[in-house]
């Protein structure tokens, strides 16, 4: 029997409130720590829930309420050089979800909240301290929480992965800034749609929105990093001017660019990708999400990850007799996928912002990505057909993602 009863949850963004409910689902009292002074809503543009994320949720019941408002995508297709091939998606699964990140925060805070989880905010983390018997976190408002364990789901920027380890690495910059918007532009194509574009000067993608209009992301290539709260210093007037030379003379990317008003921007700043973490746990501490593994978002499986992590941990301190035991499960059943979802991710993300040899070779590149993106089962199938049986027991020795339960 399990002698983990209480949980810290720190971070109240995606990670936080899904591992709060899978917690509790595993019968642990779990409460959210949020450093913001209030709740995130309207914060963050659009992420992708691929069909093992839908799964996930739906284990903690989340999976209704986090698709509502979100478009199924129901086709894609890879646009370079003016050619353009559609990608074949995986038989058998549902679209791939696209989703306001501000809409998903909010539909998880909120089942949380009707489910018994508290949420606290202007808990800022700044200390723990670990015992044999559990852990005592420490807010910089003057206030501390005890249990008996405490899960850091507080971002690429975590306070807690540097409390677990001080030589823990610090994300790394991707060499692009991320960018949102909304077009007074009607794209050709059909609703439910997606299509990456590797445009002439750097990378955007679009889909066209119910309301007629489109939604496009870009990718804007960047030497330096730049802190979000630099970034949205910088007026709105000034990115468009960018984003228009940057992108003005793609097509249609020039149209969408000139047709988005100042207001429908959104600045995300530069946008981060985790190296390797050695170590993703101590005694009573460990990192779920984005904290321990945040894939660039080529991957498409950023929020999808978090979700099925948060779920696993739960399972294995659900079954497993002591934090330490259980942590050591969960990062044997988790290491190897999300790391091998990271590795696919940064190949694709040089594309993105090439240098000098990778854009002299970009032709050679896009022919290969090409190849790859037609064979979507060996591709994508490993990482999207990935379930979690939430019912199956943990054991100690269970290791392999790609080999547990409902795999």
């Amino acid at each position: 029997m399990s002698s983990t009863r209480t949980a810290l949850v720190i971070g109240g963004g995606i990670a936080g409130p899904v591992a709060a409910l899978a917690l509790r689902n595993a019968g642990v009292e779990a409460t959210v720590y949020e450093a913001h002074p209030s709740t995130a809503d309207g914060v963050g543009g659009s992420l992708a829930i691929a069909p093992n994320g839908q799964a996930a949720l739906e284990v903690v019941g989340a999976r209704d309420a986090a698709e509502a408002g979100s478009i199924p995508l129901h086709r894609s297709a890879l646009s370079f050089g003016g050619r353009e091939v559609e990608l074949p998606h995986l038989a058998g699964l549902p679209p791939m979800r696209l989703v306001q990140r501000g809409d998903l925060y909010r539909a998880l805070h909120d089942l949380a909240a009707s489910r018994g989880v508290r949420t606290e905010y202007g808990k800022g983390l700044v200390a723990a301290e670990e015992r044999a018997d559990g852990v005592t976190a420490r807010f910089a408002d003057g206030t501390s929480a005890d249990a008996d364990v405490l899960v850091g789901a507080d971002g690429v920027h975590s306070v807690v992965r540097k409390l677990i380890d001080p030589d823990a690495p610090d994300p790394g910059y991707t060499g692009v800034l991320g960018f949102e918007g909304v077009a007074d532009h009607r794209v050709r194509r059909e609703s439910g749609s997606l299509t990456f574009t590797f445009g002439k000067r750097a990378y955007y993608l679009y889909w066209p929105r119910p309301d007629g209009r489109t939604g496009w992301g870009a990718n804007l290539p960047q030497e330096r990093p730049m802190p979000l709260a630099e970034a949205r210093e910088v007026p709105p007037e000034e990115w468009l001017r960018l984003l228009r030379e940057a992108y003005g003379d793609d097509d249609p990317g020039g149209d969408l660019m000139r047709s988005t008003p100042a207001d429908l921007l959104q600045v995300s700043g530069s946008l981060h990708i985790l190296p390797h973490v050695p170590r993703w746990h101590s005694r009573r501490m460990v990192l779920v999400g984005d904290a321990v593994h945040a894939p660039s978002n080529s991957s498409g499986q950023g929020a999808s990850l978090a979700v099925e992590s948060a779920v696993e941990l739960a399972r294995c301190l659900r079954d497993l007799p002591d934090p330490r035991s259980a942590f050591d499960a969960y990062e044997r059943s988790r290491r190897p996928r999300v790391e091998k979802v990271a590795a696919r991710a940064a190949k694709t993300n040089t594309l993105k912002a090439p240098g000098p040899v990778a854009r002299v070779l970009m032709p050679f590149l896009m022919r290969l990505l090409l190849r790859t993106a037609l064979d979507p089962e060996k591709a994508f199938g490993a990482e999207q057909r990935y379930r979690i049986d939430w019912d199956a027991p943990v054991r100690a020795a269970e290791t392999d993602v790609e080999a547990a339960p409902g795999a």
